[in-house]
């Protein structure tokens, strides 16, 4: 190996970065350890590598710029082509392996820090960056990258154009409509080769690019996105694990196409962070995975054991609970003592284990009050979290002591980070306690936005929760989160960029979470901003269970809980089940099987069920029991792809580690009596059965020599609970 590279990481993946001090490290290439060039042995091809190769951290600063071309793109900035690697140190430890690589900047006085880890036999890269300021004189970021590689191109074949023959996977994430994941070519994502580096230029100055900006971190798509090679299976799939604003772009470069991920950028998001002498800047973390083969779904096996890993432990994980919500088409924010009773013991009748008691608990406004855009009246005066007398004349500690003499784990809904125009605490907190911009408190639907970086609405929020833990018992709380914010905050002192500010506040959150988690170990906080709107790693990294749509048509449903577990593990997504009366049958079991491969969030009204429409609630609910603990090992295929959000027959298969797959099928209306299911990891000796239906029988037929499914299902508007064991077991 030549002195000027660094070959390093495992066999399921390794890189090759170039540390020749007389320039900026660069990744040349990424991937399992066999398919890296050997510079020694193949000297032109590195070369050429090098050429269309990245700086390893991408720098951009207001008085530098870029060099050497304009537009949009976040390459080429002045300060990354003037960094020298410095040095670099290789660390392993308990089965994870980092790599530090120094760089610095003469002339600017910054220097550059790029952190890689892997874990050991796994194809998984974590990555993120630190720049310093060791100079004489302040400067200003305008952009730095988290991870950045070329070369994404390589393992084309000869003569195949990068436009046709890479693949974009992307997913649209709107609110109700989560999870909505399309391929296209580069070209049909309007990224072309336009022949223009044969005459010197880099390429097309265009990019196809993804960005979040506000407090919603995946309100429009997923923070992830999947790079494939369709003929070979040769996929990179990523994620930017941060709970704000963030970017990503893939654009050509060289002949080549090249990928860099964000945080926050001037650009896109007025993130601008002034650093004086001695000042540190390090960017949000970012995880690669790369596979040879498989494509999207084994890469996202990869990452699904990646984010096992990552996360916070908690018992709830491997608990998994059945929790009761009276949100979703039940109470709709109007609980009471009165309404609350008969749900409370129709849900443990039914077998749920957790009751948790959504908005409106806190509601003295008169009733039938509406406030701004049609929401309840309280909408705009929450804040204290303190119990409505008019709605529980008896104190909410009677219906908390109902839930617990029921057997059920008392929970409350809870939405901390925001403070109503109206309410009291609006005016008890100073003005730098919430987000300002110029000077002037943001409103957003009639709420204020507290900013978790000053020590008073830290404080206000610990209040809250400790009193909630101590006073009632909880066991649960629900986070909701029903604004996007915007830019930002120009900060308590008042000369933060706006995107700065909020990138400071998204990680003191995240900070508030882990105080609240370490005083409370066994309080179960569930994530939720306006259904999916906040599915990020840096929150699901914390917290154990995470609300992923408000979708209120089990019809649509489907479409969302069969493609959760892209972005969230198995016995992390919570899925609503909302039974209702008037169901009928094979309509209850469509509801009931939507949460069924995942967290199961019952609601609707099983107080006012039938007998027998309750019978069924209860079959699905003891069914689930059967398997749960089977999930927090499960990983996700999709034998009919991934789910369009218009299809007729719909598919989730999970496999789990004792070699159990499990498989849910819904037929929506219009779709064909029967489907034709390919199961190409199944084995020819195993056997399916039904584990839970309603309202319809299935029929299977399965050929073993094939390894396919043919199932019917006679009722439209119905769905099926499969599970494949081997025929010794079974």
């Amino acid at each position: 190996m030549s002195t000027t590279h660094l070959r390093w990481g495992t066999d399921a993946l390794s890189l090759l970065v170039s540390v020749d001090p007389a320039g900026p490290a660069r990744l040349l290439a990424a991937g399992e350890a066999a398919s890296l060039p050997d510079p020694a042995r193949e000297p032109e091809r590195c070369a050429l590598l090098l050429h269309r190769a990245l700086p390893l951290v991408e720098i951009q600063t207001t008085d530098g710029g870029r060099l050497g071309t304009s537009g949009k793109r976040h390459v080429d900035g002045a300060v990354s082509r003037g960094l020298r690697c410095t040095g670099h140190e290789e660390h392993t430890a308990a089965g994870v392996h980092t790599l530090r690589v120094r760089m610095a900047d003469e002339d600017s006085g910054l220097r550059a820090t790029a952190v890689y880890t892997v874990r050991e036999d796994a194809p998984v890269l974590h990555a993120e960056a630190f720049v310093e300021n060791s100079g004489d004189h302040a400067t200003t970021l305008e952009y730095v990258s988290s991870f950045a590689l070329s070369n994404l191109a390589r393992h084309l074949p000869d003569g195949e154009r990068w436009e046709d023959g890479l693949a974009l996977w992307l997913a649209a994430n709107p609110w109700s409509g989560e999870f909505r994941w399309s391929r296209a070519t580069l070209a049909e994502r309007g990224l072309h080769d336009v022949g223009m580096v044969r005459y010197g230029q880099t390429g097309s100055k265009n990019r196809v690019a993804l960005t979040s900006t506000g407090s919603w971190s995946s309100s429009e798509h997923l923070p992830m996105a999947c790079l494939e090679e369709p003929t070979t299976g040769r996929a990179l799939l990523w994620q930017i694990e941060h709970n704000g604003s963030w970017h990503a772009e893939f654009a050509d470069r060289f002949d080549d196409v090249y990928l860099a991920l964000s945080g926050p950028t001037d650009r896109e998001h007025q993130w601008r962070r002034r650093l004086a002498p001695g000042e540190s800047f390090h960017t949000v973390p970012v995880t690669v995975a790369l596979v040879p083969e498989g494509g999207f779904e084994t890469a996202l096996a990869a990452l699904t054991t990646h984010r096992r890993a990552a996360r916070r432990p908690h018992p709830d994980h491997d608990q998994l609970p059945v929790v009761f919500n009276d949100f979703m088409n039940s109470l709709m924010g109007e609980p009471s003592t009165e309404a609350l009773l008969p749900l409370v013991d129709a849900a443990a009748a039914a077998g749920a284990e957790v009751f948790c008691i959504d908005a409106g608990w806190y509601d003295n406004e008169p009733s039938g009050t509406v406030g701004p855009g049609g929401v309840p009246g309280w909408w705009d005066a929450v804040g204290e979290w303190e119990e409505s007398a008019s709605r529980f004349p008896g104190g909410l500690a009677e219906v908390v002591d109902h839930i617990r003499t029921a057997g059920l784990v008392p929970g409350l809904w809870l939405e901390p980070e925001v403070v109503g125009v109206r309410s009291p605490v609006a005016a008890a907190l100073p003005d730098e306690a919430f987000f300002r911009r110029d000077g002037v408190r943001v409103a957003e639907w009639g709420r204020h936005q507290l900013d978790l970086r000053h020590p008073a609405a830290r404080a206000h929020l610990d209040t809250v929760v400790d009193r909630l833990v101590r006073h009632y018992g909880v066991g649960y709380l629900k986070l909701d989160y029903n604004i996007d914010i915007g830019a930002g905050t120009d900060g308590p002192d008042g000369t933060d960029s706006p995107g700065d500010g909020l990138l400071g506040h998204n990680r003191a959150y995240l900070d508030w979470l882990d105080g609240v988690l370490d005083r409370h170990p066994s309080l179960v906080l569930e994530s939720c901003a306006a259904g999916g709107s906040r599915t990020d790693h840096a929150i699901l990294s914390r917290l154990p269970i995470h609300s992923v749509t408000d979708q209120q048509d089990f019809r649509l449903l489907p479409a969302i809980a069969a493609a959760a577990p892209t972005a969230v593990t198995p016995e992390q997504g919570a899925i609503w089940a909302y039974p209702l009366p008037e169901h009928t049958d094979a309509e209850l079991g469509m509801v009931m099987v939507s949460a069924m491969l995942g967290r199961i969030h019952l609601s609707g009204r099983p107080d006012l069920l039938t007998q027998h429409q309750m019978s069924i609630v209860c079959e699905a609910l003891a069914t689930y029991k059967t398997y749960r603990h089977l999930l927090p090992t499960a990983h996700a295929h999709w034998p009919l792809g991934l789910p369009g959000w218009r299809d007729g027959w719909l598919a989730l298969a999970l496999t789990t580690a004792d070699d159990t797959t499990l498989l849910a099928l819904w037929r929506r209306d219009g779709a064909p009596e029967t489907v034709h299911v390919p199961l190409p990891w199944a084995r020819g000796d195993d056997r399916p059965r039904v584990l839970f239906e309603a309202g319809t029988r299935a029929t299977l037929d399965w050929d073993e020599c094939g390894h396919a499914l043919r199932v019917g299902l006679p009722a439209q508007c119905s769905a099926v609970l499969i599970a494949f064991e081997s025929a010794a077991r079974t």
